[in-house]
């Protein structure tokens, strides 16, 4: 037997198998099966393409199951795969006289990175055992609109997500804003990564993150492992993918708002090491300059990724990872319309650097050490170009995690953070009727936030697998220390039903901003939660799972303003304290249920379909208000569904529903009457529906790999809207001019991508 291997994004082993003497093979039969890198799953309806220098083809389309056979002739091939969602493969062979020969094809996602080895996953479940919810390869592109290519709206779709605002990539989960969700770049804690007007809460935003630089996403909705730190809702596991060492590829990519570019390699050539840069810059601005002569959204934004990752030994590795991003404003088109307070001008840097290093001194210890930088700077001016507002927010951050796996169900986990911080910044005004300025608000101060955790899995039989953990926090303008417990239990009560029961105790602490604000103080306090979450998952086979949770989260010291917002009181204009002071006066719970139907197979239909029933109550200690939250949602449901109609031809569909979140404040009334009320967060948004389309159509052509995508959003024209602001307020009668803005309607785009 003569064993011949090709290395590439598919790793292909070509086997010789022993001459065989039937008649009707005849010594030409090509024969093999073609499978996902990741599952091993065959991949059906897969088109091959075999050419010769004498301009011989034969042309393939693989069966349900990824296999295929063919009969060529003798000599030198060429072979082309093309499937849409996959890399790009290409590599060249020869087929000897009358030997048979059986190929093995394992091809990559267009997402994930290239290797010459790739770790199958039999379960294609297998990283969901943790509680998480995980998007990758197609998934996590099909679910990024074309539209505004972000992989944060990718999460968006996901089950127990809530995000009724086509203009932001925040979401919400289970009745808590999205500053209470951590977003932990390869195990950073990001701040604001986003590509937005700073200082304005209803900015349009984009996340700095590029999608062709992820490898995956895993959200954690509730009970998140004790790792996670400084985040009392959720958490979001966001890792970047490592450049390629077989060899130098790329990728172009233009949509309807940015374009971007994507190149990697690898550093020498023992393929050691591998590097990968990607690069994106919006458009959008000068699409609106030429179309109209409204510069209300005179925005654009460039970001730029890029890695290097270099094995120093079998048992040492090192990379390095830097992020740029800068987004700004301007508007000077309308200087003439808006007043001395608007904003006209904005600036906004965002950079993020980490040293990695990996080491395995034993067969049983894994060290992980990891040293950062994160810097935010902002600015905006008004039509004078004078500053209304700047800020500034910086971090050095060391994270140390060693696993030691005594056992191999059991491995410890345990490991510190330090994060020195600083922030600086202040808001003001112009006083039109005067030569002065007055300031709303302004801060300045350092401070040192520390932490660790221990996590311990421990096997009980057969069927009951258990994880203890505990972290224990401090700040150091933020007094006493706190203790974190987190337990969770998985049980396998039959075959293919299994019971999963989490818990434990989050802490938060507040920004340094709040700390020093003229409205904050120094002995504010960590926000809580303790969450309870129990699960019962059916495996109906090994694509299909059903699963359903009930949760239960109790929140306390949640900070508030409670004399921040005008209101009637006993039938009377309160006006609000412009110095109201920062509270820890919330607390409340968030509980409910969840329930979704998930498929997940390279072929057929892929995707999923949940349900989501939540209420989430608060309590101001001070004004002694009940009230629901401000991302309260009763019904939420995502749909998402994949389907690869030809070899390349995808189709995916996203439907996205909720009931409506409440307007934030004291208000009542339709979208043309509004008043100020005695009681908070009465009124509600209208619900929110909105159904996208999705057509990816490939072709392959020499050395390159085209990729069309058509998208339609807003398919129905649904007319959705989202409250941006109070405008303002009658002080007599308690009339209200409320700003709510209409969101997308049906918007066609269109986009295309160049791998080669």
């Amino acid at each position: 037997m003569t064993c011949l291997r090709v290395a590439g994004d598919v790793r292909i082993l070509f086997a010789f198998l022993l001459w065989m003497a039937s008649a009707t093979v005849n010594g030409q039969a090509l024969s093999g099966v073609v499978r996902d890198a990741a599952t091993g799953e065959g991949i059906g309806s897969a088109r091959l393409r075999l050419s010769s220098p004498m301009g011989a083809v034969v042309e393939v389309i693989c069966a349900a199951d990824g296999r295929f056979q063919a009969e060529i002739p003798s000599g030198a091939f060429t072979l082309q795969a093309t499937v849409v969602g996959y890399r790009p493969y290409r590599a060249t062979f020869t087929r000897e006289e009358g030997q048979p020969m059986e190929l093995e094809l394992r091809l990559v996602t267009d997402t994930l990175r290239r290797r010459d080895s790739t770790e199958v996953v039999s379960d294609v479940f297998a990283r969901e055992e943790s509680g998480a919810v995980t998007l990758s390869g197609t998934e996590l592109r099909n679910l990024a609109s074309v539209l505004a290519d972000d992989p944060l709206r990718a999460v968006q779709g996901l089950p127990g997500v809530a995000s009724n605002n086509d203009f932001q990539s925040q979401f919400s989960i289970r009745g808590a804003g999205f500053e209470r969700v951590g977003i932990y770049l390869d195990g950073i804690l990001l701040r604001s990564p986003f590509h937005a007007v700073q200082g304005e809460s209803s900015s349009a935003s984009l996340t700095v993150l590029n999608g062709d630089f992820l490898d995956s996403v895993a959200l954690y909705t509730g009970a998140p492992p004790s790792v996670y730190m400084d985040r009392s809702a959720g958490a979001l596991d966001v890792r970047t993918r490592e450049g390629a060492r077989d060899g130098y590829h790329g990728r172009l990519s233009a949509g309807f708002s940015n374009a971007a570019a994507t190149m990697e390699g690898p550093l020498d050539g023992a393929r050691r090491g591998g590097w990968l840069v990607s690069a994106r810059r919006s458009y959008l601005q000068y699409i609106i300059n030429r179309t109209t002569d409204e510069p209300a959204l005179g925005f654009g934004f460039w970001d730029v990724q890029g890695k290097a990752d270099y094995s120093l030994t079998r048992k040492h590795r090192v990379s390095v990872g830097l992020v740029q991003g800068h987004s700004g404003l301007d508007r000077s088109g309308a200087e003439s319309r808006v007043g001395q307070n608007a904003i006209l001008f904005s600036g906004y840097n965002v950079t993020l650097a980490n040293l990695h290093s990996s080491y395995t001194p034993g067969n049983r210890w894994l060290l992980s050490n990891r040293l950062a930088y994160m810097r935010e700077r902002f600015q905006n001016e008004n039509r004078e170009r004078q500053p209304l507002a700047e800020g500034f927010h910086g971090e050095w951050i060391f994270n140390s995690d060693t696993t030691f796996s005594w056992n191999e169900q059991a491995p410890l986990q345990f490991g510190v953070s330090v994060r020195r911080l600083r922030d600086d910044g202040y808001q003001e005004r112009v006083i039109s009727a005067a030569p002065f300025r007055e300031t709303l608000n302004r801060f300045r101060g350092t401070g040192l936030r520390s932490g660790g955790y221990v996590q311990q899995s421990l096997p009980i039989g057969q069927r009951v697998s258990a994880t203890v953990g505990a972290r224990v926090d401090g700040h150091s303008l933020a007094g006493p220390n706190t203790v974190s417990p987190t337990a969770s239990l998985r049980a396998q009560l039959l075959p293919g039903t299994s019971l999963q029961v989490a818990t434990g105790s989050y802490a938060q602490y507040p920004e340094i901003s709040r700390f020093r604000a003229l409205f904050g103080r120094d002995s504010l306090l960590p926000e809580r939660a303790i969450h309870h979450q129990l699960a019962i998952e059916q495996r109906l086979t090994d694509k299909l799972r059903l699963r359903a949770e009930i949760y239960n989260r109790l929140d306390r010291d949640l900070l508030f303003r409670p004399f921040s917002e005008p209101r009637l009181l006993q039938g009377v204009v309160f006006n609000p304290l412009r110095t109201a002071p920062l509270e820890n006066s919330l607390r409340g719970y968030a509980r409910g249920l969840q329930v979704f139907l998930q498929r997940r197979s390279v072929n057929g239909l892929t995707g999923w379909a949940s349900y989501s029933y939540g209420v989430a109550r608060l309590r101001d200690g001070v004004s002694g208000q009940h009230f629901y939250a401000d991302f309260d949602q009763r019904h939420t449901v995502n749909l998402f569904g994949s389907y690869r109609l030809r070899p390349t031809l995808n189709l995916s569909l996203r439907h996205t529903y909720g009931s409506g979140f409440p307007i934030p404040g004291f208000l009542v009334g339709t979208e043309d009457n509004f008043r100020l009320a005695p009681t908070r967060n009465n009124q509600r948004i209208p619900s929110y529906l909105r159904t996208d389309l999705r057509l990816n159509k490939t072709w392959i052509h020499k050395r390159a790999q085209y990729t069309f995508f058509l998208e339609t959003v807003n398919l129905t024209n649904r007319r959705n809207i989202r409250f941006e602001s109070l405008a303002n307020y009658n002080r007599s009668t308690g009339t209200a001019r409320v700003n709510l803005d209409r969101l997308l309607p049906l918007i066609p785009s269109a986009g295309l991508a160049v791998d080669f």
